[in-house]
This record gives structure tokens, C-alpha cells and sequence, in this order.
């Protein structure tokens, strides 16, 4: 199985006409999403066009600078993402920035050690992109719930404090929680690979000719990738963040 899957524009055109059925369910149950969804689908083939060609030309290029700049640049958007999520966070933004460009980095660096891919665009930028973005969203997820618990759980926090304790250990149970809330969803999806779902990736290796069990190597290699990605993410981001929901006196401080 090696020959390779196109898609003709008369093909496209014609699978486009999926939209209408979310149209008309959009008008038939009064839910007054036509607007948004021909927007969000009229956006999605401009936006998508525009880096098809984008790509085409960065993928000719095999200048490590450019790579390694290129890179930077999603991590940046990527934290500025994460930050959202982190209002009562001091530095957000520059903790989300380590978090994932140390998952990034240490997952890019142990698949090229590896050979599991290589240091050109047409290789790393795929992979990054997967890494990135999966560590934005499990950080988003670790800020949402260190803000959760140390609102919930503040008499418990200020009883351990007033008890003597410091604020690390009075604060563990509430980091292990928003690391895990972090890493649950990587860890649900993986289970659920084969049984419940046939992955992106791997459907698309196939679609365009790959064998199937060529594209599950592939696929176990994204797997165990983002599995290490979000866990690192997450360690790092929600250990860097807890000292922000207290005080310069060690007094939880979350008004």
C-alpha cells in the first residue's frame, strides 16, 4: 500500500456540503448558529489555505534558525493562551513559557536522539505543533484548578499554615490535583486509541497510502510524546505557580 491519496477540488466541494446538514439542524431547532458556522467554516478555508502555502515554502527551507525561531514563536502564542487562564497567577505568562518549552524541548530532544524524526521543518514542525498544543491546554487545565482548590480548600490551607506548616507542604495535595486535572485528558484519550477512536495522524497516514501498521508505529511514537509533554508541562507549570496564592508573610492571599 504505497501509492499516495489525493483529493480533488470537485471531491472537496461536494464533502462541503456537510455543512448543511449543520445548518439545517442550526435553523430547524432555532439554535441561531448559521452566522457562526459559515463564518467559522468560511475562516477555517482561509486560514487554512494561507499556511498550506506558508508551510509549502517553510518545508523547502532546512535552516536550523529559522527552525529553531519558528518554534519560539508557537511556544510564545501558545503561553500567551495558557496566561489566559491563569488570572490570579503571578507571571503566568513567563511560568507558561518555561513549562512548555521544557516539555517541548526535552520531548524534542529524546526523538531525535532517538531518530524518531528529524531537525527539519517538515519533521519537527508537525511534532511541535502536537506537543505545543496539548501542553497549552494542560496547563490551561492546572490553572483553572489551583485557582479551584486554593478558593475551595482555604480554611484547610490556612489551618495547616496557622499549625506551623509551610506553604509548599500545606499546598501539595492541591498541586498533585492540578497536575493530575492537567494530564487526565492526554491519559483518557490514550486509552481510548483503537477501541473508541482511530487518531488523526494515523488516519491521515493512511489516507495518504502509509500502511497501517507503518501508521501506527507513528502513532504510538505521538502517543508517548504527548503523554510526556503534558506530564512535564503540568509539573513544572503548577509547581512554579502555587507561591503566587500567597503573600510576601506566607498568608494565603487569593482576594
Amino acid at each position: 500500500m504505497n501509492t499516495q491519496n489525493t483529493l480533488s477540488i470537485s471531491s472537496l466541494l461536494i464533502a462541503s456540503s456537510l455543512v448543511l446538514i449543520s445548518l439545517f439542524i442550526s435553523y430547524w431547532q432555532k439554535l441561531k448558529l448559521e452566522k457562526e458556522i459559515i463564518v467559522g467554516m468560511i475562516r477555517a478555508v482561509v486560514q487554512l489555505t494561507l499556511v498550506g502555502y506558508v508551510l509549502n515554502y517553510i518545508f523547502g527551507l532546512k535552516n536550523y534558525a529559522f527552525t529553531t525561531l519558528l518554534l519560539i514563536f508557537m511556544i510564545f502564542n501558545a503561553s500567551t493562551n495558557a496566561k489566559k487562564r491563569g488570572k490570579n497567577i503571578k507571571n503566568s505568562l513567563v511560568i507558561s513559557f518555561i513549562a512548555i518549552a521544557s516539555g517541548t524541548a526535552i520531548t524534542i530532544t529524546i526523538l531525535l536522539i532517538s531518530k524518531s524524526i528529524k531537525y527539519e521543518p517538515y519533521s519537527v514542525i508537525p511534532v511541535s505543533g502536537m506537543i505545543i498544543s496539548n501542553s497549552m491546554v494542560a496547563i490551561g487545565l492546572c490553572y483553572k484548578q489551583l485557582n479551584l482548590n486554593f478558593k475551595n480548600r482555604r480554611d484547610e490551607i490556612e489551618t495547616k499554615l496557622s499549625l506551623g506548616a509551610e506553604i509548599l507542604p500545606s499546598s501539595r495535595d492541591i498541586i498533585r490535583d492540578a497536575i493530575k486535572t492537567g494530564m487526565i485528558p492526554t491519559i483518557d484519550s490514550a486509552k481510548a486509541l483503537g477501541i473508541v477512536s482511530l487518531p488523526g495522524m494515523m488516519t491521515g497516514l493512511i489516507l495518504a497510502g502509509t500502511s497501517p501498521l507503518e501508521a501506527i508505529k507513528f502513532q504510538i511514537m505521538v502517543t508517548f510524546m504527548l503523554l510526556s509533554t503534558t506530564s512535564i508541562s503540568a509539573f513544572i507549570a503548577c509547581f512554579l505557580s502555587y507561591k503566587s496564592f500567597f503573600n510576601d508573610r506566607s498568608q494565603l492571599d487569593i482576594d
